[in-house]
């Protein structure tokens, strides 16, 4: 079994040494940055599956390192690490194109099936490139979707999502007037569940109601419906 490569971002160095350790067990290997500016030269210099960043780093703090990499245009899962009292980090961070977060303090077990549940994902986004295509492009209103150019148009114009947010809205528009659940998408779209996460769902899904929704208060694409969870709207 060929191993994976991880990018650990961590300042803590007992926390870093005992991450690249313990990937180990599930066949991957680990180069350790301890500051942002030495996480983003080695990004620059080496290829990747997963990237662990730490949201406070010398030189650079997560976000900006984050920011930096999406910016290169790679789909490389980033699960992000945070303090459990910085919910503004977590939500920035998704908005910056993080795929994942974990609170400190967590569980060796816990940080290991999240990391393994990001090579799922991207084994599955492989297959369905290699399968888009065959797939019919979406067009409901404004809103375009093409599969093979992985591409979001609403009136002709592109809009830019990040991989996951793009995975969400094709998974709904696959499944238009379906009602689905916190845990299914956390289950189909992430490729994991674990209690207390709905969060992660629920951000991307205000993420991409700003970005395809005319009126993200008043949404016509992706629908809530009370007490249940989310549909793709139908339109006449």
């Amino acid at each position: 079994m060929t191993k994976k490569k991880i990018l650990i971002v961590e300042d803590n160095k007992d926390l870093a040494d005992l991450l690249a350790l313990h990937v180990g067990d599930i066949h991957c290997e680990a180069d350790i940055a301890y500051d942002g500016g030495q996480a983003l030269s080695l990004y620059d210099k080496n290829t990747y599956d997963l990237v662990v960043l730490d949201i406070m780093l010398p030189v650079m703090d997560g976000i900006e390192v984050c920011k930096r990499m999406r910016e290169q245009g790679d789909y490389i899962p980033i699960m992000m690490l945070t303090s459990k009292s910085s919910e503004l980090d977590r939500v920035v961070g998704l908005e910056v194109g993080a795929d994942d977060y974990i609170t400190k303090p967590f569980s060796i077990p816990e940080l290991l099936a999240r990391i393994k549940a990001q090579f799922r994902s991207v084994e599955a986004l492989a297959q369905h490139r290699q399968s888009a295509v065959q797939d019919d492009d979406i067009q409901i209103g404004d809103l375009s979707i093409s599969f093979a150019k992985r591409e979001v148009c609403i009136a002709g114009k592109p809009i830019n999502l990040t991989a996951k947010e793009f995975d969400l809205l094709v998974y709904f528009a696959k499944h238009p007037g379906q009602v689905f659940n916190r845990t299914q998408l956390l289950d189909q779209v992430w490729g994991y569940q674990f209690e207390g996460y709905d969060h992660t769902v629920n951000t991307h899904i205000n993420r991409l109601r700003i970005k395809v929704e005319e009126d993200p208060a008043n949404p016509v694409y992706i629908l809530t419906v009370w007490g249940v969870g989310y549909k793709f709207g139908v339109q006449s």
